[in-house]
């Protein structure tokens, strides 16, 4: 009689372990998918309305002038969300006057405070998914491993029971247990590329972010000290020469 095999007569005869293998498996698989497809789309996102905000923000004449066009609408990017942080700190501290817990340092310390923590939040912000992406990878692998043992285990006590080592009846049921293994390196291989991938672009959206925080910063405290020309409420001629309006667009 023709012995059954194939993945479809695999799942027929595994036991519950095998099912919980091949549902881990699954949920990661599917998990896995969906956060590569909605961090691709959403980093796509963000990098052209963050290419939009610094093409306005280094065309504006004076802090005075972005701060107004933020206050139009609601900020759609890392970058224009750190502006905006940076320029109501420093609101609320000229309201409230040096005296105020929030101001003690002076603006510059403000100003750090205020960029850094922006900058940190951010990082907590793009590092979602990762966890998962990293489990799946590094996991993914021994979860299969396991289902591959154990279905081995298992078909080879049963062809012991049955007293018919030969080689059609071996080799089915071990093949079929190696399928585990190689589901298991389906979901960890696309898992592990997606997160290299966007473990680089982190790092150089995060260094972008603080290469204008620092040209935030700089201008800020220019602005507000007493003997420099103002950027903050000063007309756009008096603007610092030679900024990093080039090399620091992304």
């Amino acid at each position: 009689m023709e012995q059954n095999v194939g993945f479809a007569h695999f799942l027929l005869e595994t036991d519950l372990l095998g099912r919980c293998v091949l549902a881990v498996l699954l949920v990661l698989s599917v998990s896995s998918w969906y956060l590569i497809f909605t961090k691709a789309i959403t980093d796509f996102l963000a990098r052209r309305r963050a290419d939009q905000f610094l093409a306005r923000f280094w065309q504006a004449g004076s802090l005075k002038e972005v701060r107004a066009a933020l206050e139009q609408q609601t900020p759609d990017s890392a970058y224009a969300d750190l502006t905006v942080r940076a320029l109501e700190a420093i609101d609320n501290s000229e309201r409230q006057g040096p005296q105020s817990l929030a101001a003690a340092g002076g603006v510059g310390e403000l100003s750090t405070r205020v960029l850094r923590n922006g900058i940190d939040q951010e990082a907590a912000r793009v590092e979602y998914g990762l966890t998962l992406l990293s489990t799946a990878g590094s996991a993914g692998p021994y979860i299969g491993l396991l289902g591959t043992v154990w279905a081995i285990y298992h078909a080879l006590v049963s062809i012991g029971l049955s007293g018919q080592g030969t080689l059609d009846k071996v080799a089915g049921p071990v093949g079929e247990a190696l399928l585990m293994t190689a589901l298991g390196l389906a979901v960890a291989i696309p898992a592990v590329l997606a997160y290299n991938s966007f473990a680089r672009r982190n790092r150089l959206w995060l260094a972008k972010l603080d290469a204008f925080a620092h040209d935030l910063y700089v201008l800020i405290t220019v602005g507000a000290n007493p003997a420099a020309p103002s950027v903050y409420r000063s007309t756009p001629a008096a603007e610092p020469k030679g900024g990093p309006h080039d090399h620091r667009k992304l």
